[in-house]
């Protein structure tokens, strides 16, 4: 595994917050990004076996549509299970924001704002901004393992659009990460109303740029497998037009890529159903990041 990211530029970071829990600590942080040319903020879950003489492994949580770095940490209660396993977890926010970055100019949640997709934008006026991907890899990441007691082990996962992101970033990146797990991934964004949406503005009409940014066309591309779990509710009222795992699926079994897939009877596409499995998550990525913690 490489030592951090490539190109990498660790950010000086601005503590805003720190809040004792399980015994490790949850804190907010700000930082000014050259990748998305304004001031980000992240939060970060340290749990107690963390320190300059025990580093620990991570895993960065990519959230959905309109979330921020606040979302999950405060309604996944993921730093239970986190504190047991000594696993740090990183929560970055889902997109640039400030004076002068630019949102939908009718105010809608699925873009611009709170939507980031976790792509690197190619049209203007995003491209000036919204460079989520390059934020995540280049920045986030080096300033994550300059500033923390953590190893260069990691993991991604997340939740719908953090979903998507989780699956393109760990595809795309096989040797920096050890696992991806998503909640209701959007898995084939370039056939999608959200990703269609998202995609043509960020990244123009053309449709085999959309394929770089698509799980379905990165998972054959894959340079090795990597372990992958994705959990679905059936009472999801997006699975059928935006989210699209069994398009996914159908790839994973044409190329012989094993996934793990659970698809949930009642659940829905809220945080009560993140609550509900995200230990078997964080155990998941255990497994991997840390094997003997997890025995």
């Amino acid at each position: 595994m490489s030592s951090q990211a490539d190109n990498n530029s660790a950010a000086i970071i601005s503590k805003q917050s720190s809040t004792v829990l399980f015994n490790g600590k949850h804190e907010q942080y700000t930082h000014e990004s050259h990748a998305n040319n304004c001031t980000m903020k992240f939060a970060i879950y340290l749990p107690p076996q963390a320190s300059d003489l025990n580093k620990v492994p991570v895993i960065y949580w990519l959230s959905g549509l309109t979330c921020t770095d606040e979302n999950f940490m405060q309604k996944a209660g993921a730093q239970k299970m986190a504190a047991q396993l000594g696993i740090a977890i990183v929560c970055p926010d889902t997109s640039p924001r400030g004076e002068g970055v630019p949102d939908d100019s009718e105010g809608a949640y699925d873009f611009g704002l709170g939507a980031g997709f976790y792509i690197n934008a190619t049209q203007s006026p995003w491209n000036k901004h919204y460079q989520m991907y390059a934020y995540i890899m280049h920045e986030l990441i080096p300033t994550i393992e300059a500033n923390f007691p953590v190893t260069e082990k990691r993991a991604i996962s997340g939740h719908s659009m953090g979903g998507h992101g989780a699956l393109t970033i760990g595809l795309k990146n096989t040797d920096k990460f050890t696992s991806v797990s998503a909640f209701s991934p959007i898995c084939n964004p370039s056939a999608c109303p959200w990703g269609q949406k998202a995609f043509s503005h960020y990244l123009g009409e053309d449709r085999s740029v959309w394929q770089n940014n698509d799980a379905c066309y990165l998972l054959p591309a894959a340079k090795r497998q990597i372990p992958i779990l994705i959990d679905q509710g059936s009472a999801d009222n997006f699975l059928a037009e935006q989210l699209k795992p069994e398009a996914l699926m159908k790839v994973a079994m044409q190329h012989d890529y094993n996934i793990t897939f659970n698809m949930h009877t009642g659940y829905d596409h809220s945080y009560y159903f993140i609550a509900s499995f995200i230990d078997e998550h964080i155990a998941f990525h255990a497994q991997f990041l840390n094997p003997a913690q997890s025995d």
